[in-house]
């Protein structure tokens, strides 16, 4: 009987050991997302539709989901491309490789309302030191934040200064996985660096750059920082994002069922997202292992 009790006790404890986190997934992640999607359908103590028609109607929630998708078009796939190119850079073997790979870290040590700060001060269109830079081409003051062709690309330099330090060390974490062994065989049969890049790393590197272009996702789609201490949104709406406005609409015109329905417009398109990448990640999968398959058959 006893050893029946102990292996119970045996058996729990795992489950024990991952509760405090489970409750803490469930209180700061999962009810809040249930609050949000209950908060957009019921309204004045009954259920209705009513606010997302109002949404869908506004043409500055249009706008808004313009801007949010122009930004993560252009800043996931550069972030993806530079992390990556970094990654390369400081996994070489040579003298003072430690030092690079902590300034390359460096930024984002920094808060990214610390960053923004500082290059708010950078980029200040009066006296800034960029635009003083620029003055020694004889090339003419920028407006960056305030000027509404730039602000939005001021903003993905920011974001981006800070984020591929961050996702430079998922990829390099996976590079440095790579059996050494795979790229010596691959020189021996006369496989040139760049070939080497395209036909090993990055395959083997797939589901690496999978989480991180998920997670680089979900980050970018929820960037918020920028806006709110620097544009506000603006100039003329140009840096008026997705969850900005969903900010405005809770704290600055106490709307929270808008700001609850566009949250929730935020959270599916960052889910279909998701979704898409494992599902293409899945179907490539499948190819190479009918592939493999078939070679099997034949011999």
């Amino acid at each position: 009987m006893s050893s029946l009790m102990s292996g119970k006790r045996t058996f729990l404890i795992p489950y024990a050991l991952i509760l405090p986190a489970f409750a803490l997934i469930i209180v700061f992640r999962i009810y809040p997302i249930l609050s949000t999607l209950l908060e957009s359908i019921y309204v004045n103590e009954r259920f209705t539709f009513s606010v997302y028609v109002r949404v869908l109607k506004d043409q500055m929630f249009w706008n808004s989901l313009w801007v949010t998708v122009k930004l993560n078009l252009v800043m996931i796939p550069f972030q993806i491309f530079i992390s990556f190119i970094m990654a390369l850079l400081v996994n070489v073997s040579v003298r003072g490789i430690g030092v690079f790979r902590t300034l390359t870290y460096l930024p984002f040590t920094l808060s990214l309302a610390v960053a923004t700060i500082l290059w708010n001060i950078m980029l200040n269109p009066n006296n800034g030191v960029i635009n003083s830079f620029l003055g020694v081409f004889d090339i003419p003051a920028q407006g960056f934040f305030i000027s509404s062709t730039q602000a939005l690309w001021s903003i993905m330099a920011v974001a981006s200064w800070r984020g591929c330090a961050y996702w430079m060390m998922f990829i390099l974490a996976g590079l440095k996985n790579i059996d050494p062994t795979i790229y010596e065989s691959a020189r021996i049969d006369g496989t040139n660096w760049f070939t080497s890049i395209i036909h090993i790393t990055l395959p083997l590197l797939k589901r690496v750059i999978l989480f991180v272009f998920v997670a680089n996702t979900t980050s970018n789609f929820l960037l918020f920082v920028p806006m709110q201490m620097i544009t506000g949104g603006g100039p003329q709406g140009s840096t008026n994002v997705l969850m900005y406005e969903a900010y405005k609409s809770a704290f600055r015109f106490a709307d929270r069922p808008r700001s609850s329905v566009i949250v929730t417009v935020l959270l599916f398109m960052i889910v279909l997202i998701c979704l898409l990448q494992f599902r293409l990640l899945n179907e490539k999968e499948d190819k190479v292992k009918g592939k493999k398959k078939g070679r099997k058959q034949n011999v």
